[in-house]
């Protein structure tokens, strides 16, 4: 029998650090009148017991901020003390336990177009899970729930990278049972994108074709097309082929070997049947779309992802959808997409991580004091599923 405390959790042993520093504020903050006084826990953090904590609320905290992107964004980052957001009525305020980084934090900010149209000084980030302080006025979700989502409905505002942020209610979702916090940071933008590219243009039996594989998008891809039923080809360079293949790939093209067309095109020869649907996560070679008619069906459809606003993807985008395939053009429909990370969106991905179909794939996960070093290993392209910020220093439990 467990012996009564003043403050009693019964927790699993090696959740119960986890738990009590998620609740207390870190100790550099100075605090307010203010008291999160009822918490409630849900089961992602193995709570056998549900009770309450008295823990006051920081009046200020740390936020990662940026004037510039010469030299990259990386090179101008500093972590700024401020006061905790203001939430509007349709907003959460969420402490932020983890982030995950995606190239559409970087790419668009520093590109030529997006030095004018991002907003400075800008915090990067949008893909985050914390735990709700504040919930919005009408919300479900009640103080205390674990959630991810997007920390901002603009797609050139990001913010995550904060300890406490106020998020739109229509960007976030709760945590699926048995996912982590570090986990779900790493899934709305890449797994909406891996979802919403795959699953309205196949089924069961259908033949795809996945350009990047092991990357933070590709590596939800396959695990969503295997859920549906699909033979998935891959893209990826061979040190990560073995990764691929665990997550359900049944064949994996290594582009630094030989040319990835004529490898596409062996593909074909031995199965006897052209490639059904083409995924571009990694926008490496334009003539993956226009020679597409030499690997696929003439109904196949080909969803780039949108690599940012720079020269040679626009470059690409405009001729993909002029240029006639009688001169030149591509002969096969191009889809352009651009991952929207709303609740509705989340939904059926968080069930799939609660069936276990779906689940993250972490290349590395740094402190939120090594943010610089978080954002170079994201710009190599190398890296091999997610890169994770541990904004709340909580580790994997």
């Amino acid at each position: 029998m467990v012996k009564p405390l003043t403050t009693m959790l019964v927790v699993r042993l090696e959740a119960s650090v986890y738990i009590m520093q998620c609740l207390l504020p870190n100790h550099h903050h100075t605090t307010s009148e203010h008291k999160l006084s009822s918490i409630h826990i849900s089961s992602n953090s193995d709570i056998s017991l549900i009770t309450m904590v008295d823990a006051p609320m920081p009046s200020t905290m740390r936020k990662w901020k940026y004037s510039s992107v010469e030299g990259g964004i990386e090179k101008n980052l500093k972590l700024a003390s401020e006061p905790l957001p203001r939430p509007k009525a349709d907003q959460h305020l969420v402490q932020v336990l983890a982030v995950g980084l995606n190239p559409v934090d970087i790419k668009p900010a520093e590109a030529f177009i997006g030095r004018f149209a991002v907003k400075k000084p800008a915090t990067p980030g949008f893909d985050f899970a914390g735990r709700i302080v504040t919930p919005a006025t009408g919300s479900k979700l009640k103080a205390g729930d674990l959630v991810y989502g997007a920390a901002n409905a603009n797609p050139l505002a990001g913010g995550a990278l904060a300890e406490y942020i106020a998020a739109p209610a229509a960007t976030v979702c709760p945590i699926p049972d048995g996912v982590s916090p570090l986990d779900a940071a790493g899934v709305p933008v890449a797994a909406i994108t891996a979802y919403s590219s795959l699953i309205p243009y196949i089924k069961s039996g259908s033949r795809v074709f996945l350009n990047g594989g092991s990357g933070g998008v590709g590596t939800y891809g396959i695990q969503i097309a295997k859920a549906v039923g699909a033979h998935v080809t891959v893209s990826c360079s061979g040190r990560n082929a073995e990764l691929c293949r665990s997550l359900g790939a049944d064949e994996v093209l290594d582009y630094t070997k030989r040319p990835l067309l004529a490898q596409l095109k062996d593909a074909v020869t031995a199965a006897g049947r052209p490639f059904d649907h083409v995924g571009d996560y990694v926008f490496s070679d334009p003539d993956l779309y226009y020679k597409a008619h030499t690997y696929t069906t003439s109904s196949a459809k080909f969803v780039e992802v949108a690599s940012g606003p720079n020269l040679p993807f626009i470059r690409f985008a405009l001729g993909a959808n002029i240029v006639p395939g009688v001169l030149g053009g591509g002969r096969r429909k191009l889809v352009i997409f651009v991952a929207d990370v709303k609740s509705e969106n989340l939904e059926p991905v968080s069930k799939l991580m609660a069936e276990g179909k779906v689940k993250t794939i972490t290349d590395q996960v740094f402190s939120f004091e090594n943010v610089a070093e978080a954002v170079k290993r994201l710009k190599t392209g190398r890296a091999a599923g997610k890169v994770i910020v541990d904004v709340a220093g909580k580790g994997q439990q």
